[in-house]
């Protein structure tokens, strides 16, 4: 869009993300959530609360397949399938719950819950099993052992912090929870 007919002569900078005709972070907005299709702004406590949406879907799904595969004396490998398919199917189920809520029909909902949470749950996933089995003796740790749950627990924080970075940049070109913003 040419501006230039908005313009006094002052100087415009676009690179500090300046708020043009109000369209700056609505999604959907040709700038993918900033002004211009820039690339600026989510804030951190943004960031913050889209991930932990994320890791109380995870979180939930893991825990149970953990105790699920632990309780059944299962392997690790099968153990850490379920673990992980429970959690990418807990943390849709998350969104898929509250853009439902907002009125969107099984088939947009869908997809919304994809693009809002796959890079998320994944990046997630990824760091948090990989911890695990870093850990020594936790993937053969029971359920009543401490160290079960600690680098169970310990690998859920980790993956907060590295997420939460990952859901900034993505919030910030339009991506990720910012497409799930438009239905709050």
């Amino acid at each position: 869009m040419d501006h230039s007919a908005h313009h006094d002569g002052t100087a415009h900078d676009h690179a500090a993300g300046e708020d043009h005709q109000g369209h700056s972070g609505h999604p959907g907005h040709p700038g993918r959530g900033t002004p211009h299709g820039g690339h600026g702004g989510a804030s951190w406590p943004m960031a913050a609360k889209a991930t932990l949406h994320c890791l109380t879907g995870c979180a939930i799904g893991e825990i149970l397949g953990m105790v699920i595969g632990t309780a059944l004396r299962w392997s690790n490998v099968p153990t850490m399938v379920l673990a992980i398919t429970l959690a990418f199917l807990f943390g849709y189920s998350f969104t898929l719950y509250a853009v439902r809520r907002a009125g969107l029909d099984w088939k947009s909902a869908i997809k919304v819950a994809l693009a809002a949470d796959t890079v998320s749950i994944a990046v997630m996933e990824l760091v948090d099993n990989v911890i695990i089995a870093l850990t020594p003796g936790a993937m053969d740790a029971h359920l009543d052992d401490a160290l079960f749950w600690s680098a169970l627990l310990g690998g859920f924080a980790v993956a907060f912090l590295i997420t939460t970075p990952v859901n900034k940049w993505m919030i910030g070109r339009g991506r990720g929870h910012a497409v799930v913003h438009a239905y709050h």
